[in-house]
């Protein structure tokens, strides 16, 4: 089994810096990617940013520039600093980790999301 714990969300004004973090735990064998993403009330989730094991990152569109994705894999710890924030930022942002987990002498990929984390933008 593994866990995705996010901590960092909050209340902020435009302008402001928030910092997330999510931290894997289980019976990691190797995490893959790893993501935020966000849903806004209303909106579908939408992928914020994404960081492949090597460090590959990659933006949305709108948030290019202002948010930078990165990861400990140590720690097996993805973060996302987030500055210049917007109130169309206002969302429940998730995280997400590709996971290998070994079951006996095998191993098996699955997508693992955290309990989200609000982050409330007030203009």
């Amino acid at each position: 089994q593994v866990h995705l714990v996010e901590s960092g969300g909050g209340l902020v004004q435009a302008g402001g810096s928030l910092r997330l973090s999510c931290a894997a735990s289980g019976s990691i064998f190797n995490i893959n990617a790893m993501g935020w993403y966000r849903q806004a009330p209303g909106k579908r989730r939408e992928l914020v940013a994404g960081i492949t094991s090597g460090g590959v990152t990659n933006y949305a569109d709108t948030v290019k520039g202002r948010f930078t994705i990165s990861r400990d894999n140590a720690k097996n710890t993805v973060y996302l600093q987030m500055n210049s924030l917007k109130p169309e930022d206002t969302a429940v942002y998730y995280c997400n980790a590709d996971v290998t987990i070994m079951v006996v002498t095998t191993t098996l990929s699955g997508d693992y999301w955290g309990q989200g984390t609000q982050v409330t933008v007030s203009s």
